[in-house]
C-alpha cells in the first residue's frame, strides 16, 4: 500500500484545519457535530457481532472495539480540559498514551460500556458547550506535548472533527469486511 492510500485510510476526512476566523455558526454546527456522535456511533454499530467489531479500518490499525473505547477515554478527557480551562487560569492539561491505552484490556471488553459513557459526556458537553459566553470561548489550556496553546472555541472544533474523524473509521471497517484485521 502506498503512503497516500495510507493517509487517506488513516485521515479519512482529512486532518482537523482551523478557520482563520471561528464565527459563532462554526461553533454551532461543531457543538451539533458533538451532540450527534453518540447516537452515530450507536446507529453504524449496532447489530455488530464480534467478529465484524474486530475489523480494522487501516493495516495496523485499531479494531472497532478499540476505537469506540478510544473515543469514551479521549471525549471523557476533552470534558475535564473544558472544565481546566473553564475553571483555572491555562492549565497545563495532562496528555496520554492513546496507543497505549487501547492495548489495555477494557479495550477487548463489549463496546456498551463505552457508548454509555460517550452518551452521558456528550451531553454533558452539549449543555456546558452551548452556555459558554464569548469570554469563555477564548479561555485556553497548554498543552504541553505541542507546546501552544488551545481556546476553548478551537477545542471545540478539534473534538467535532475527532468525532467525525472516527465515526468514518468505524465505516471505513465496515466497508473493508475485516480486509485490514
Amino acid at each position: 500500500m502506498n503512503e497516500k492510500d495510507l493517509y487517506k485510510l488513516k485521515f479519512p476526512i482529512g486532518e482537523f484545519k482551523k478557520p482563520k476566523e471561528i464565527r459563532p455558526e462554526d461553533i454551532n454546527i461543531w457543538i451539533s457535530s458533538i451532540e450527534a456522535f453518540p447516537n452515530a456511533i450507536k446507529e453504524v454499530t449496532e447489530g455488530l457481532n464480534e467478529t465484524e467489531l474486530n475489523y480494522k479500518y487501516r493495516p495496523n490499525g485499531w479494531t472497532i472495539k478499540q476505537v469506540v473505547h478510544h473515543c469514551a477515554d479521549s471525549h471523557t478527557n476533552s470534558l475535564i480540559r473544558f472544565k481546566l480551562a473553564l475553571t483555572e487560569d491555562r492549565p497545563t492539561i495532562k496528555p496520554y498514551f492513546e496507543d497505549r491505552w487501547a492495548k489495555l484490556n477494557d479495550y477487548t471488553e463489549p463496546i456498551d460500556s463505552a457508548i454509555s459513557i460517550i452518551d452521558g459526556v456528550h451531553k454533558k458537553l452539549g449543555v456546558l458547550l452551548r452556555n459558554l459566553n464569548a469570554e469563555e470561548l477564548k479561555r485556553e489550556f497548554v498543552h504541553p506535548e505541542h507546546g501552544k496553546h488551545f481556546s476553548l472555541k478551537e477545542t471545540i472544533g478539534v473534538y467535532a472533527w475527532h468525532s467525525n474523524h472516527h465515526l468514518a473509521h468505524i465505516k471505513q471497517a465496515i466497508i473493508s469486511k475485516g480486509k485490514f484485521s
